[in-house]
């Protein structure tokens, strides 16, 4: 069986990973965001082109095998909210959240390389409308006081005590935490790995 490198620190991801039954290793990948110069013009091709970006960088530095990356971002009418920069700006994202639909986009990336060449390149990307409920500011204090939302793309996790706020979703529950792994188990296939 293909061990296959997660490019990622994530571990929501590294558990999600092991619901799919391969073998695999964790080399987080070194590339910073801010520095990347992708353009945030449309959610879904920005995701696409950072989750790509990581795995070409853990490539260079693992040089054989198949590299996954992803990468999720939370958009409210287009603009991507990712992680918070401090508390202040958690309350903003999460009030701007609140009563309303949003969209979680995750962009997957899949490159398998033999001796530090790429051979083979996937990227595709998920979207999962989550709509929260109308909380109360007693809520939102109380949602903030946890800390859960500071490493949180929308300052929210739906894995954890961030459920509380939402309402419903339509689309992939497991895309909302950080890994479509549905979508990433028929790339994985279209690398001859199997995970059934």
């Amino acid at each position: 069986m293909s061990v296959i490198t997660l490019a990622s620190a994530s571990p929501r991801r590294a558990e999600l990973i092991r619901l799919l039954g391969v073998e695999h290793r964790i080399v987080p990948s070194l590339l910073v965001e801010e520095e990347a110069q992708v353009p945030l013009a449309h959610p879904e091709a920005y995701v696409r082109a950072l989750s790509m970006l990581k795995a070409e960088e853990v490539a260079e530095r693992v040089r054989d095998g198949v590299i996954l990356a992803a990468d999720t971002v939370v958009a409210l009418k287009g603009e991507i909210l990712g992680k918070p920069k401090d508390v202040a700006d958690a309350a903003r994202m999460l009030n701007g959240l609140r009563g309303r639909t949003h969209k979680v986009f995750t962009g997957i990336a899949l490159v398998r390389c033999e001796d530090g060449i790429p051979t083979l390149r996937s990227e595709d990307h998920v979207e999962t409308d989550v709509h929260m409920r109308p909380f109360s500011d007693q809520t939102l204090h109380a949602y903030l006081d946890t800390g859960e939302p500071m490493d949180k793309a929308g300052a929210y996790g739906i894995q954890g005590k961030g459920a509380l706020l939402v309402e419903g979703i339509i689309g992939d529950y497991y895309n909302v935490v950080g890994l479509p792994i549905g979508r990433v188990a028929e790339m994985l296939e279209a690398f001859g790995i199997r995970c059934l």
